[in-house]
């Protein structure tokens, strides 16, 4: 199987093939934890990582290891840099790592960077192999944000707030009042349900886009370049 390119794999990231609103996996830290945007920031990024450096290394391994033991393999692989960065993140974010909680260690079960590194890096040479796990995280943190962002707003009435617990004190008064201090919230934007109709929205938004796409494409018409319309009336016998 030939490798894609890198403009594909992109594109496989970011919307084809996002990991979120198509194969619609790592749904459970997905709905669970994105009631803000820096709870949404953090765990993209860890997810990135993770996704990133599991890829490149199950690639840099993959004809050393047999198709036997694969799976527990790329599972341990996984596992290690899960750890890695649970203990980045003890070190430096400890307040958002109690925020986010179970969902740090539990990366190691999300199915997206299992699937890419079984699909993809382990069949195919290490920079495409990097570049993919690079861009499905890119992929899924976008749309953790925009999930973050849509509940913050409707739940709290705010933007970028507490995002201190990520990038420290000089981001202390990032937060922005979006509805105006008086904004009593909507609770529902605040709890799973939330999560679970903002995530719909988003899935029909990009099914929708992609539908007109398609209409568009198959509405043109190619008119090959010296070619001339003939109109004909009557019947031709």
């Amino acid at each position: 199987m030939a490798t894609p390119g890198y403009a594909e794999i992109t594109h496989n990231g970011l919307w084809k093939n996002n990991p979120a609103l198509v194969q619609l996996l790592g749904l459970c830290p997905l709905l669970a934890v994105t009631g803000t945007v820096v709870n949404a920031i953090g765990l993209g990024l860890a997810t990135t990582g993770v996704l990133t450096c599991s890829n490149l290394a199950v690639s840099l391994v993959r004809q050393q290891m047999p198709d036997t033991v694969r799976l527990p393999a790329s599972v341990m692989i996984i596992a290690t840099f899960v750890t890695c960065v649970e203990l980045l993140m003890k070190a430096f974010t400890y307040e958002l790592y109690l925020v986010l909680g179970i969902f740090i260690p539990l990366i190691v079960t999300n199915c997206a960077i299992l699937g890419r590194a079984d699909a993809f890096a382990s069949k195919n040479p290490v920079l495409p192999s990097l570049v993919d796990g690079f861009m499905m995280g890119v992929g899924f943190t976008a749309v953790l944000i925009v999930i973050g962002a849509v509940r913050e707003i409707l739940g709290q009435g705010t933007l970028f707030s507490d995002m201190d617990l990520l990038l420290g004190p000089m981001a202390k008064d990032w937060g922005i009042s979006v509805l105006g201090s008086n904004y009593p919230g909507v609770l529902v934007a605040v709890l799973p349900p939330g999560a679970f109709l903002v995530a719909g929205l988003l899935i029909a938004t990009k099914n929708a886009i992609d539908s007109g796409i398609e209409r568009r494409r198959s509405q043109q018409v190619k008119i090959v370049p010296g070619s001339k319309r003939v109109r004909v009336t009557g019947k031709i016998s």
